[in-house]
């Protein structure tokens, strides 16, 4: 039985099912429940035009739009996880690949179960799991619940 678990997001229709299992599940089993969104880094070489074209404050702008989308993210979560009955802890992962960010906020947060959502594919690519996902199960130390 888990007693921590982490519950990734990107707020997209697929992460909502997963969420809202993971905190069906989280209540079941009496366990603490953590949800992490990833703010993936900005490229270089978008950052690069940005500051071609004279936006100095790029930067700046990018990492306050990042912040504000995971924290209505997170928001959404947390309101989810009330009507719930179950309490959860957020954590807003800046500037990382998603499944860096999961890996980094699991072993920070000492969970014991990952649950997170694979991409909702048709046809051949339904037989794997989406890149991320399939990274994170790849490369835990702990057990990954995927959601489809």
């Amino acid at each position: 039985m888990a007693k921590h678990m982490l519950i990734a997001t990107d707020g997209s229709e697929l992460a909502d099912r997963a969420v809202a299992y993971a905190l069906d599940l989280a209540k079941t089993m009496n366990a603490k429940a953590t949800a992490v969104t990833v703010s993936e880094i900005w490229s270089p070489v978008d950052v690069a035009n940005q500051i071609r074209a004279g936006r100095i404050g790029a930067i700046e702008d990018f990492e306050a739009h990042a912040a504000e989308a995971a924290n209505a993210i997170l928001a959404k979560v947390t309101e989810k996880a009330s009507q719930a009955g179950v309490n959860v802890a957020t954590k807003h992962v800046p500037d990382s690949r998603p499944a860096d960010g999961i890996l980094k906020a699991a072993e920070t947060e000492k969970c014991d179960l990952i649950v997170m959502s694979s991409h909702g594919r048709r046809g051949l690519s339904e037989l794997m799991l989406g890149s991320q996902a399939h990274e994170v199960v790849s490369r835990s130390s702990v057990p990954v619940l995927i959601c489809k």
